[in-house]
């Protein structure tokens, strides 16, 4: 991939999903850095979306690229596998072992071995866990003690981890309830991301993540698949 070819690029692509009409979006086009959060998808538009996007599915039409190369080619798993690394998927549908500690599940996207723990795997997991605000005195807790805000924060950790080109957030906050745990999460984002210069794609409703982000806002026109920007972003944010 050159510095010019985009990582995402989608073109008058059509999908149906079980959705009161299909996933449709006429253009969209993100290298690694940008900050992109698009609004107007129910979960099943956004999980579908992030789908085609990693290739595991293609669109009924239009194409998807990713690095410059229509999923539709891509024929193996191994092939697959080095497409999906690209990028780190933040989406509560990711399975966590509950019975295992946060660092366990922590660890887990980079090794097996986590009884006993690797001191250098454990730095890495308190290093990650630092990055994206989890406190450090909750990481020998189970997994099943997460609060809301701390389960998007171990998404996000496990998602960075693998070091991607791209993050893909499916739907981030859509339990939390307090406007400043959002905005907290948006700001943990921006600098997380930030310091590794990785960008984003977040698929969401919630204003204040968006803002607190700095995210560029776009809301997706389901029956014409077309993206709006900043006039809607104006009304959204009073």
């Amino acid at each position: 991939m050159t510095d010019e070819t985009p990582v995402i690029e989608i073109v008058d692509v059509t999908k149906n999903y079980g959705g009161l009409r299909p996933l449709r979006m006429r253009r969209l086009v993100m290298g690694s850095r940008e900050r992109l959060a698009v609004s107007g998808l129910d979960a099943g538009g956004a999980e579908t979306l992030v789908h085609l996007i990693t290739g595991a599915s293609v669109p009924d039409a239009g194409t998807v690229r990713v690095a410059g190369r229509d999923t539709r080619e891509i024929a193996t798993d191994t092939e697959w596998l080095a497409s999906l690394d690209r990028f780190g998927i933040v989406t509560r549908r990711a399975v966590l072992i509950e019975s295992l500690s946060i660092v366990a599940n922590l660890a887990l996207p980079m090794t097996l071995s986590i009884d006993p723990m690797a001191p250098d795997t454990r730095a890495a997991v308190e290093a990650l866990a630092d990055a994206v605000g989890l406190s450090l005195s909750r990481l020998d807790a189970p997994a099943s003690s997460l609060t809301p805000g701390e389960l998007v924060r171990v998404h996000l950790a496990r998602a960075l981890a693998m070091k991607p080109e791209l993050l893909l957030l499916e739907h981030p906050t859509a339990a939390i309830e307090d406007q400043a745990v959002s905005e907290d999460l948006g700001r943990t984002l921006l600098a997380a991301a930030s310091a590794r210069e990785v960008g984003w794609l977040a698929l969401t409703e919630d204003a204040a993540f968006i803002r607190a982000s700095t995210s560029t806002a776009r809301r997706l026109a389901p029956a014409t698949g077309e993206l709006s920007g900043a006039s809607w972003w104006k009304k959204l944010v009073r």
